[in-house]
């Protein structure tokens, strides 16, 4: 984001009660993620950043000392963790969210968050998933975006699925070997 977009947003929010909260996206570092924050601050504005790198994921709780909120965009999260390009249709085994792996790096996210007090939301196909949701939720993420095709299965998989479910769900997700197997597990869960 660059200093005209941010000093845009605060223009548009002067007046308003409410501070606009703004993310980076690709953040890599701890030291990425102050200097971007240390832009959006001096504006008034609340920063956060996209968690979509594994090193920024592994750096957790560094990199959320810095910010506000991080949100998690799980399909750049995925693609890179399985180093496999998510446009490729032979690839596409590897580019499933419900990757061990990957669920593992959201989890580290997650625990920090709520260790750090700090919101911790996703985004990408992982939200849209109605049992990867409750799986999600499990984990301790404090909110979903997803296309709003996908919100009413969500919201209703949610409505149904205790606390408990969730983090069983999520327990049982990441002890899989592979996709497949977390889907079963998950599946055998709240289904």
């Amino acid at each position: 984001i660059r200093a005209h977009q941010l000093d845009a947003i605060a223009q548009a929010a002067s007046g308003s009660a409410v501070a606009p909260w703004v993310m980076a996206p690709m953040i890599a570092s701890p030291a990425e993620a102050r200097t971007f924050a240390a832009e959006v601050r001096g504006r008034g504005l609340v920063a956060g950043v996209m968690i979509e790198v594994p090193a920024a994921a592994i750096l957790a709780e560094a990199v959320l000392a810095e910010v506000d909120f991080v949100s998690i965009g799980t399909n750049d999260l995925t693609q890179y963790t399985m180093a496999a390009d998510r446009m490729s249709a032979e690839l596409a085994a590897f580019t499933d969210p419900w990757q061990p792996a990957v669920l593992n790096l959201v989890a580290n996210v997650a625990r920090t968050g709520k260790e750090l007090g700090k919101p911790v939301g996703v985004c990408g196909e992982a939200a849209a998933d109605p049992l990867l949701a409750c799986v999600l939720v499990g984990l301790g993420v404090t909110s979903l975006s997803s296309a709003p095709v996908a919100a009413a299965a969500v919201g209703a998989r949610l409505a149904q699925t205790s606390s408990d479910q969730c983090r069983e769900a999520a327990d049982a997700a990441l002890a899989a070997e592979d996709p497949e197997a977390a889907r079963t597990a998950v599946a055998a869960i709240l289904l």
